[in-house]
Parts: C-alpha cells; sequence; structure tokens
C-alpha cells in the first residue's frame, strides 16, 4: 500500500510539475512596474485626449461627470478588477481563461479578440495620422499655420497675422488652416462613404511604419512589452503637462473651460447623456477587450490586483479630465480668435486631437520643436493601446497552442502574419473616404453596444454561474484579504442592472449615425456596420449551441456540465494525493489553481 501511494504521490507530483513548467514558460513581468505601465499604457490612449472631452462639450459640461462618476463606481473598477482577477487567478489569456471559470462562456473570450483585432486595425490609423503630423513639422514654418499653401481653399483665414487686410472682412463661412490640413491635406476627405476613392499614398507608408514598429514591440513578449512601457507610457504625460500650462495661458482659455465645466442639469432627463457616459467608461478602461484578463495572467499569484486595479482606473479618469482641461482651453483661445461660438470650431472624433492641439502648438515658441514633441506623445499614446492588444492576441493564440508556437520562431512568425493581414485591411482606411470607414467601425464595432453586452455576459457568468462568493474566495486566497463586498453584489446585480439598462436605452434612442453633424451615413452603412458588430457577439450564443449540441445526457445535464469549471476541477483531482500523504510545495506554490481547500484538507 505505501509503495502504491509513493507510487501514485511521485506521478501526481510529476504532472503538477509539468503544469507548472507551463506556466513558466509563458513567462512573468520582470518588474510590478512593468505592468503597471503597460496596463496605463493599454487603458490610457488617444481615447483620453479627444473622446472624453468632446462627451462632456456634446452632453452638458459638467452635469456629465455625474453618470460618469456612477459609472466609474458601479461598472468600471468591478468589471475592470473582475478582468484582472481572472487572469491572475488562472494565469490563462482571454480565451482559455474562461475553461477554468466557465467553459460554457468560452465564445466571450471569441468574441473580445475578434473585436480587438477590428479595432487594431482601426485604432492604428490615428498613429499613421500622427506620423504624417510629425514628419510634417519638419519644415520651415508649419504647414498648418498659415494659408497660401495648394489645399487651401478661399474660404482660408489666418488670424495670426493681424495687419493683414483680410482680418477685418467677415468671419462668416471662414475656415482656419488647421482645419483644412486637416481635411484636405492630410484625408483629402471624400464626400460620403459612397466615394472611398484612391490610396492616400503617404498615409499608406505610415500605416507600415506603425505596423512594423507595433511588431517588434510585441515580437519577444512581455519581455519586450514591457521594457517599451517605461517610455511609451510615461512620456505622454510630461506633453500633456506643457500643453495644459500652454493652453491656459492663451487669451480665452477661461471660457473654454467654463463652457467645459458649466453643469446643464437638464441633460440628466437625457438618455443620450447617460449612454455616452457608460460607453466611455467601458471604452477607456479597455473593459470586454481581454487586454486586462491577458496582462493580468503574466502577475505573480499573490499580486494585490485589487489595489492596482483601483489606482490604475482613477488615473485614467484624472487624465481624461485633465485632457479636458488642455483640450477646452484651446477651444476658449480658437472662440476667442475666429469670433464664433464655441460648437463651430469642437469637432467630434480625432479631428480634436488633429485640429486643437496642432493649433496650439502653432501658438508656442520654436513650434516646430514642441510639434514634433506631441505628435510623438499622440505615437506613443497609440502605440500602448495597439501593441497591448496584439500582446492579448498573442497570449491567447499560445495559451491555445502551447506545445506549437513555443518552439522556435513560430511565435513571432504567427505575429507577423497577423500584423500583415491587419496592415492589408487597414488599406481602406487611408483612402479618401477612408474617414468614414473608421468612423462606422469604432461606432458599431469597437465601443457602444458590443463591449456594453460583453460586459453583462461576464458580470453574469461570474456573479449567478461560477459564483461571486466562489470567486470572493478564489481572490482572498491569492491577495490575502477579502475586497470589500460592494464589488460582489455589483458583479450580481449592479453593473448587469446598468449595462441592460444601457443597452435598452441605446436602442430606444437610436439614430442613424452622422460624420461631422452634416452627413447622414446610407441605411446600407448602418447595416453594414451592425452586420459587423454582429459577427463578433454571435460567437458567444453561437459556442454555447455547440458546447450543448457535443456534450452528452440530457439538454439539462449537459448545460450543468458545462457551466462547472471542468479544466480546474481536473487539476484538483490530478493533483490530490491520497489520504494520508502530503503536497510538496510545487503544488500549493507553483501552481496556484492546485491550492484548493480540497487540498489543505489532505495536508
Amino acid at each position: 500500500m505505501d509503495g502504491g501511494n509513493d507510487a501514485h504521490t511521485s506521478s501526481v507530483t510529476r504532472e503538477c510539475q509539468h503544469r507548472s513548467k507551463k506556466l513558466e514558460g509563458r513567462g512573468y513581468w520582470g518588474t510590478k512596474a512593468e505592468y503597471i505601465l503597460t496596463v496605463m499604457g493599454a487603458i490610457i490612449g488617444p481615447g483620453n485626449v479627444w473622446r472624453f472631452p468632446y462627451l462632456c462639450y456634446k452632453n452638458g459640461g459638467g452635469v456629465f461627470f455625474i453618470p460618469y462618476v456612477l459609472f466609474i463606481f458601479t461598472c468600471g473598477v468591478p468589471l475592470f478588477f473582475l478582468e484582472t482577477a481572472i487572469g491572475q487567478y488562472t494565469s490563462q489569456g482571454g480565451i482559455t481563461c474562461w475553461t477554468h471559470i466557465c467553459p460554457l462562456f468560452k465564445g466571450m473570450g471569441y468574441a473580445s479578440h475578434l473585436i480587438i483585432a477590428f479595432s487594431g486595425t482601426s485604432y492604428v490609423i490615428i498613429i499613421a495620422w500622427a506620423f504624417f503630423y510629425m514628419f510634417s513639422s519638419f519644415s520651415a514654418d508649419l504647414p498648418w499655420a498659415t494659408c497660401g499653401n495648394y489645399w487651401n481653399t478661399d474660404s482660408c483665414l489666418d488670424f495670426s497675422h493681424p495687419n493683414d487686410s483680410r482680418t477685418i472682412i467677415s468671419r462668416v463661412n471662414t475656415t482656419l488652416p488647421v482645419v483644412e490640413f486637416w481635411k484636405h491635406r492630410v484625408l483629402k476627405v471624400s464626400h460620403g462613404i459612397e466615394e472611398m476613392g484612391s490610396l492616400r499614398w503617404e498615409l499608406v507608408l505610415c500605416l507600415i511604419l506603425s505596423w512594423v514598429i507595433c511588431y517588434f514591440c510585441v515580437w519577444k513578449g512581455i519581455k519586450s512589452t514591457g521594457k517599451a512601457a517605461y517610455f511609451t507610457a510615461t512620456f505622454p504625460y510630461l506633453m500633456l503637462i506643457i500643453l495644459l500650462i500652454r493652453a491656459v495661458t492663451l487669451p480665452g482659455a477661461k471660457d473654454g473651460i467654463i463652457y467645459y465645466m458649466y453643469p446643464d442639469f437638464s441633460r440628466l432627463s437625457d438618455p443620450q447623456v447617460w449612454m455616452d457616459a457608460g460607453t466611455q467608461i467601458f471604452f477607456s478602461y479597455a473593459i470586454g477587450f481581454g487586454f486586462l484578463t491577458s496582462l493580468g495572467s503574466y502577475n505573480p499569484y499573490h499580486n494585490d490586483c485589487y489595489r492596482d486595479s483601483f489606482y490604475l482606473c482613477l488615473l485614467n479618469s484624472a487624465t481624461s479630465v485633465v485632457a479636458g482641461f488642455a483640450i477646452f482651453s484651446v477651444l476658449g483661445f480658437m472662440t476667442y480668435e475666429q469670433g464664433v461660438d464655441i460648437s463651430e470650431v469642437a469637432e467630434s472624433g480625432p479631428g480634436l486631437a488633429f485640429i486643437v492641439y496642432p493649433r496650439a502648438v502653432a501658438m508656442m515658441p520654436m513650434p516646430q520643436v514642441w510639434s514634433v514633441c506631441f505628435f510623438i506623445m499622440i505615437i506613443l499614446l497609440g502605440l500602448d493601446s495597439q501593441f497591448v492588444g496584439l500582446e492579448c492576441l498573442m497570449t491567447s493564440l499560445v495559451d491555445l497552442f502551447p506545445n506549437y508556437l513555443r518552439q522556435g520562431c513560430r511565435r513571432e512568425l504567427a505575429l507577423l502574419s497577423i500584423c500583415s493581414i491587419c496592415c492589408l485591411l487597414g488599406l481602406s482606411l487611408v483612402t479618401e473616404g477612408g474617414m468614414y470607414l473608421l468612423q462606422l467601425l469604432d461606432h458599431h464595432v469597437c465601443s457602444g453596444t458590443a463591449l456594453l453586452i460583453l460586459s453583462f455576459c461576464q458580470s453574469v457568468s461570474i456573479g449567478w454561474v461560477y459564483g461571486a462568493d466562489r470567486f470572493y474566495g478564489n481572490i482572498a486566497d491569492m491577495i490575502g484579504y477579502r475586497p470589500l463586498p460592494f464589488m460582489k453584489y455589483c458583479w450580481t446585480y449592479i453593473t448587469p442592472f446598468m449595462c441592460f439598462g444601457t443597452f435598452i436605452f441605446s436602442i430606444i434612442k437610436y439614430s442613424p449615425l452622422k460624420f461631422s453633424n452634416t452627413y447622414i451615413y446610407p441605411l446600407w452603412a448602418n447595416i453594414l456596420g451592425w452586420f459587423i458588430a454582429s459577427v463578433s457577439l454571435s460567437l458567444i450564443p453561437l459556442f454555447v449551441l455547440y458546447k450543448i449540441i457535443q456534450g452528452e445526457g440530457t439538454l439539462r445535464q449537459r448545460f450543468l456540465l458545462h457551466c462547472q469549471p471542468v479544466d480546474h476541477l481536473h487539476i484538483q483531482q490530478n493533483c490530490l494525493p491520497p489520504t494520508g500523504t502530503s503536497v510538496s510545495t510545487v503544488h500549493t506554490e507553483v501552481n496556484p489553481l492546485c491550492k484548493t481547500e480540497e487540498v489543505t484538507e489532505h495536508k
């Protein structure tokens, strides 16, 4: 009997050691700072610079902070913590982690990764624009600072030359040179999505350069990703502070800040305000993409992910608020300069980053130097989010096929294939009508409804299927204490209700997509957008049907079986020695999934 027990214990130990080596093969963060900076890069990007300030301007100024803060604490922080904790507990990426939580919901992992592919293909265009601006800055005069260039129209009026006789004529129907540079030189935008036009070859080259840089930031896994984050996540803050100081000293800045902060309480009754606040939280916190799960999977098992999540969320929102002060200070100056209402100089989308900020740097001494620094900031903000998305995709692929992709250069070749395919697909976004397609993808696929549904499913899977109390026990085992019960109630009740309510509001208040408040997308374009979004979201119910059909027994038995963390139970059984034997430190420390209450009882 003793010999049999010893042989069984030795066999179990070898199996657990083998599983532990597989986990070690994934790699871990070199330092805690690498993890923090990489997550900062993933969640803080150009969206903080232009999207949040615009939504404040659009939805009643300071009153927008009321639903925004409410969504932070009922959806943002709880879901951010949930995704990070899942990755840290399972040491798996955004797809295979669900095998250890609820296999029936594994389709959520595939859906989120398809959204990452769509968003990565479109998001990199912002980096390409920034490269175009940066290269254009190497000139005697900034090309967007004056009129008289071949792309300028007769309505172009340069207010930086007060002695020009044109400044005394009517300012109605005039445009600033920075606006014309953006529309006619950079985008050469067509009249609608029906007119895609030809490729913008200068942007094509910038797009290829962006993908090359992204590839080399990720090709060695978290070893290169974490090191790159030391610079890419910190330099943008330095530039943002400098631009803020310059912006608030411009004439008219006070009026812009008042417009930014003045609350219009009547807007609280508008469901659109609540929709925008919710979708901004999901978008800027990178919730639903699987980023947080993949990055958290490289943490040590006992890392305090609860504290990390709380501080990272607050840092993200604080960055958005500070960027808002910089944006609206410049908008106030442009209003003072042009003599029109602030709503006429503010545009949604990337227009704020590529119109307002370039106007600010043109007012600085040695504007070429500041322009180069500013667009390096935009490039770094974009690259952070972009290469973290790629790292997330590669993490999940390696976890799905570890024996194949961890050999030789196969991981690097797989990454090269992904980057090449995404680059080819992105060529449609650097055409003359590419801006229309970019906004269509951003509105329907990369934010809004898709992320709401994914977040709703995540909350339900943990709160009601796996069990909030059970997951709280897992978290306590990791970090050494139980978080506030509020988090558990959010996953179970509050967050699903907020997500579902916001989704219903979005259906009730649905209106066709617009571009610059003048061009209304045709019906077929909106249908195309919804179709692309449904392709990713359909993977959730399709995977459920697949698992149910594949199973054995009655329909109820199949459903209940696939709601159980099958692989987790399998590991427990394999790592559980016979009664009377001991558990080695390999089981309890190296492989966290072997560390269960059942094992403890048999010590």
